[in-house]
């Protein structure tokens, strides 16, 4: 069972799951840097309240997934540095993700939230396809992404599994 708790990005557990993401983008992507000038910001700041989280995922209080919520300047919400270790993979672990990042976007305000994501990670594209997202135009500059999604987030709809919030 998945319990997910906020946590600041750059403390652990979360620091150690972003680095395990970034270590993973930049084998995937030819040493790409998620910070560097070319990148749309997604650090500290803009993963915090008011307009932002980032939430860690715990099974058997081991942290094995994370993902965070920024605020676009059209007021729509961003969906950014979801990764799931390589144990916790297969398993469902990247959907109950995803669904507590909508939630929370929605008590957050948000009533549509967007993604993206590269051309060497189809799993993710189809999982985001599967979720609703639908094929929108680059809104973020991202010079890697090849796939932008959208998904309008209707109010109180959320999947209330066996995941624990």
């Amino acid at each position: 069972m998945l319990e997910f708790q906020r946590c600041a990005v750059d403390e652990e557990p979360a620091a150690t799951l972003v680095q395990g993401m970034r270590d993973e983008i930049a084998a995937l992507y030819d040493g790409l840097d998620l910070d560097g000038p070319q990148m749309p910001k997604a650090g500290p700041d803009e993963l915090a309240a008011p307009g932002g989280a980032f939430v860690v995922g715990l099974e058997d209080g081991v942290a094995v997934c994370c993902g965070a919520i920024k605020r676009l300047p059209d007021g729509a919400g961003e969906i950014k540095r979801m990764f799931v270790t390589q144990e916790a993979r297969g398993r469902g672990v990247a959907r109950a993700l995803l669904e507590e990042l909508e939630r929370r976007a929605r008590e957050l305000g948000y009533a549509v939230v967007r993604l993206d994501t590269g051309p060497r990670q189809p799993r993710a594209q189809r999982m985001y396809e599967r979720a609703g997202y639908r094929a929108i135009e680059n809104f973020n500059a991202n010079p890697v992404a090849t796939f932008f999604g959208e998904k309008r987030l209707l109010p109180g709809s959320s999947a209330r599994s066996s995941v624990a919030r």
